[in-house]
C-alpha cells in the first residue's frame, strides 16, 4: 500500500519535527516508511527547508498545491480550522494536501489517518482508492 502524505507547518519547522512526526504516525498506524509515496503542501510553504530536506531524505516527490486546489477537498476534511483559513485560504492544509497528492499520482483519495500535530507541524495520510488501499 501507498501512503501520501499532507504536511503542515509553521515556519522554519525542522526537519527532524516533521520526519519524528511522520515516523510516529507511521508506527502507530503500522505502516512502513517504504510505503510514503510522496510528500504535499501548500504551496505558501514551497521555500520552506524542512520540507525539501524531508523529501530528499526520504527520496520521494514533494509537491505543492495552491489554496484553490485544495479548498476543492473541503467537505472530506475531518477538522476545519478557520485559523488555518485565515493564513492559508483553504479549512485544513495536511488532510487537503494529502488527498490532492493521493488524486494526482493515484487517481483516486481517501483520508487514511486524519490530522496529526506535533511541535508546530501537522500531518494526514491518505491512500489511494480501489488500489487496496
Amino acid at each position: 500500500m501507498q501512503v501520501f502524505v499532507g504536511l503542515g507547518c509553521r515556519r522554519g519547522c525542522p526537519a527532524k519535527t516533521l520526519g519524528d512526526l511522520l515516523e510516529q504516525t507511521l508506527k502507530a498506524h503500522d505502516l512502513p516508511l517504504a510505503a510514503v509515496a510522496g510528500l504535499a503542501s501548500i504551496d505558501l510553504k514551497q521555500d520552506e527547508p524542512g520540507l525539501h530536506q524531508l523529501a530528499r531524505r526520504l527520496k520521494v516527490p514533494l509537491l505543492f498545491f495552491s489554496a484553490e486546489q485544495l479548498a476543492a477537498f473541503e467537505q472530506r476534511l475531518s477538522h476545519r480550522s478557520i485559523v488555518v483559513y485565515q493564513h492559508s485560504g483553504c479549512y485544513g492544509v495536511a488532510e487537503s494536501a494529502a488527498l490532492a497528492l493521493a488524486e494526482q499520482l493515484a487517481g483516486s483519495a481517501q483520508l487514511r489517518v486524519p490530522r496529526t500535530l506535533l511541535s508546530g507541524a501537522s500531518l494526514a495520510l491518505a491512500t489511494a482508492t480501489g488500489f487496496g488501499g
